[in-house]
């Protein structure tokens, strides 16, 4: 028996090796025939260690404070709910994360488990880590318990970070390869700023609520959830508190061991059971077209409106880039009013900022096609066809902000309790938005420049920076000078003290957005219809 398990404990030790071998290879070469690639590495793994040395620094300079116990278990915490995100949102950022490469080798889910998570420990992530955990049990270590408690923290917050990172991973490795995973790629931008809006509301709202000690509730919780029990459990054997030691420490490995066996069992899952994305898209593909869309109402009228107006909006749900715009924009633009409001400085007139974000949408219609606006090039011959697809554009980008700057400013009116101004507001949004639409159109037809398909945070093609600059700006002070006339009535209003009269803006911001959106488009027509193929030259480098 003892004969045959050695050959075993070889294999896996052989095999661990070589997966740790594998992962820095996969480092060494992802740096080779591009500078570039390899400035930026280098530039993170120099940020990330500084980064990590100071905060370790700063964690241990907390030693003895009263407070020390609560921020290192609370950073634990939010470490490891960093660590079980990462991976849904940045999925390209590890070729070992998608165990589905190595389906076809003879390799067992439990030594592929072991060496996997051996792996895992080689990179930048891991590095931080260790110094957040470091400076983490230093800063609440005291005497010999602590000390050996200290020891066993540091190898078990890595380890349960990791091991929920890959656990996570795996479930969801069918999520992190198809289109919606690519789409959580790009909108992580977006939620790093919502989270960052948050952060910051809630770290203003802790200092005026007394500091650190309202959040002894909560970490008395938290020091019981895994892996943060880990840095816990330092905590308690430094007060003396053994019996409570042991049961965190007993929850730790406990927790790490339920992990690895739910990583073993969606491994071993995944490996063995075919995927049947292809054939549930195809069923439901064919139910869908014997379903409304192949005949059924719809609201949007018939012929080339109607179609462009579902293209549009199509686009938007669909396309990872255009959705990533979308969604940032109706984000931020709710964000921005409704943060000011909670901190108690907002402003209903700060609701115009979403109809601002949304109009930046009408900008560069054309390169939000690339290539592909080649089909729409064969069906513009006259200025009549070209303002035609130009007013549908317009239409679809109008059918979403329209409720939505009605909506922003009701929301952003009834938390600064200014319901008097709602009318005014929404009139001075609506004419902002004509504005933009106009100018939009006018900058897709004279600035046009592709948008690339691969990576998820380029926007510009190499060599057009300076158009979408040129096209943005001109823009945006083209939009200010035609909103000038209803932002001096509204300053005069207010002025002469005629606060009552302030509601005829609602009627004229829409009378005017609507004039000054069909001038746009008449005036950006003939020039679309004439410039079809520098346009579609200029949007399809990408």
């Amino acid at each position: 028996m003892s004969a045959a398990a050695a050959p075993t404990t070889g294999a896996q030790a052989g095999l661990t090796a070589v997966f740790v071998r594998l992962k820095l290879s996969l480092l060494r070469n992802g740096l080779k025939g591009s500078s570039k690639r390899k400035a930026a590495y280098i530039s993170t793994l120099v940020l990330a260690l500084g980064v990590g040395v100071l905060q370790m620094i700063g964690l241990a300079v907390l030693h003895g404070n009263a407070h020390a116990g609560t921020v290192v278990v609370l950073l634990a915490a939010i470490l490891a709910l960093l660590w079980s995100v990462m991976p849904l949102f940045f999925p390209t950022g590890d070729e070992t994360l998608d165990p589905t490469r190595l389906v076809m080798l003879p390799l067992r889910p439990r030594p592929l488990v072991r060496a996997l998570l051996a792996s895992s420990l080689v990179g930048i992530g891991p590095l931080f880590t260790l110094c957040l955990a470091v400076g983490s049990v230093t800063a609440v270590a005291q005497g010999p318990a602590g000390i050996v408690a200290a020891v066993l923290g540091v190898p078990l917050l890595l380890l349960g970070c990791v091991a929920l990172a890959r656990a996570v991973a795996t479930a969801n490795v069918r999520l992190l390869t198809s289109r919606k995973g690519r789409d959580l790629a790009v909108l992580s931008g977006l939620l790093i700023a919502v989270v960052a809006q948050f952060a910051n509301f809630a770290s203003q709202r802790l200092f005026q609520a007394g500091g650190l000690a309202t959040l002894e509730p909560v970490e008395a919780v938290v020091r019981w959830l895994p892996p943060a029990t880990a840095v816990g459990m330092v905590d308690s054997a430094s007060r003396g508190s053994y019996a409570v030691a042991a049961a965190q420490l007993a929850l730790t490995v406990g927790a790490i061991g339920a992990l690895l066996w739910f990583w073993e069992r969606s491994l071993t899952k995944l490996m063995v059971t075919p995927d049947g994305s292809t054939i549930g898209a195809a069923d439901s593909g064919k139910k869908r077209g014997s379903g409304a869309g192949a005949g059924g109402w719809s609201p949007l009228p018939d012929g080339r409106t109607g179609a462009v107006v579902q293209r549009a909006l199509r686009y938007a749900v669909r396309d990872p880039k255009t959705k990533a715009a979308w969604l940032s924009s109706l984000a931020i633009g709710l964000i921005i009013p409704v943060a000011n409001a909670l901190q108690g400085h907002g402003s209903v007139y700060l609701a115009c900022f979403g109809a601002g974000m949304l109009g930046v949408q009408m900008y560069n219609q054309f390169g939000q096609d690339t290539s592909a606006f080649w089909m729409v090039a064969q069906t513009i011959s006259t200025p009549r066809e070209a303002y035609a697809e130009m007013r549908a554009r317009a239409l679809a980008l109008a059918l979403v902000t329209v409720p939505y700057t009605v909506l922003v400013t009701v929301v952003t009116a009834a938390m600064v309790g200014d319901w008097a101004a709602l009318p005014e507001v929404v009139g001075l949004a609506l004419g902002l938005l004509g504005a933009m639409l106009c100018s939009g159109a006018l900058a897709s037809a004279r600035f046009p420049y592709s948008i690339p398909t691969d990576g998820a945070f380029k926007n510009v093609a190499p060599g057009q920076a300076s158009l979408a600059w040129i096209g943005i700006f001109l823009g945006l002070v083209s939009s200010a000078l035609l909103c000038a006339p209803l932002i001096v009535l509204a300053a005069w209003l207010h002025l002469a003290d005629h606060q009552d009269a302030t509601w005829l803006l609602l009627p004229l911001g829409i009378a005017w957005g609507t004039l000054i959106t069909w001038s746009g488009l008449r005036l950006a027509a003939p020039t679309v219809a004439r410039r079809i193929p520098e346009i579609l030259t200029a949007v399809s480098k990408g």
